[in-house]
C-alpha cells in the first residue's frame, strides 16, 4: 500500500490552516525560548560543578568563547530553523520549533539528572 501524499494533504490541510495552527506554532516558539534558556543554564551549572560537555561542537564553542559561544550556536540553530520554516507550507511550520525544542528539552532533563548525581 502506498500514497502519493495528496490525500493526506487534502485531509489535513484545511483543518490545520485555522488559527489553531498559528497558536500552536507560537506556543512552540515559547517552548523553544524556554528550553534554550534552560539548556544553557543547566549546561553551565553542570560545568561549574565539574561535569563535561558531551557535544564536541558545543564543547569547542564553550572552551573557545564561553557563554557567548554557546549562545551563537543556539542562534545559528534558530536561524536555520527560521530559514527552513519559510520553505514549508503553513500547516507544517510548527514542526520547526518542535524540532528545536524537543532535543533542547531532553538536554535540560539530562543536565538536571547529571547535576542531581553530583549532590
Amino acid at each position: 500500500m502506498s500514497s502519493d501524499g495528496v490525500h493526506w494533504h487534502q485531509r489535513l490541510h484545511p483543518h490545520l490552516l485555522d488559527a489553531d495552527a498559528g497558536d500552536l506554532e507560537r506556543a512552540l516558539w515559547v517552548v523553544v525560548a524556554l528550553s534554550l534558556v534552560g539548556d544553557v543554564a543547566t549546561t553551565f551549572a553542570g560545568l561549574h560543578l565539574g561535569l563535561a560537555e558531551s557535544n564536541p561542537v558545543a564543547r569547542g564553542a564553550i572552551d573557545g568563547y564561553g557563554v557567548l559561544g554557546m549562545l551563537v550556536l543556539k542562534a545559528l540553530a534558530v536561524g536555520v530553523g527560521l530559514a527552513c520554516r519559510l520553505l514549508l507550507d503553513r500547516p507544517y511550520r510548527p514542526i520547526v520549533p518542535a524540532a528545536l525544542a524537543v532535543p533542547w528539552l531532553a538536554a535540560v532533563f539530562i543536565n538536571l539528572y547529571m547535576i542531581s548525581l553530583t549532590f
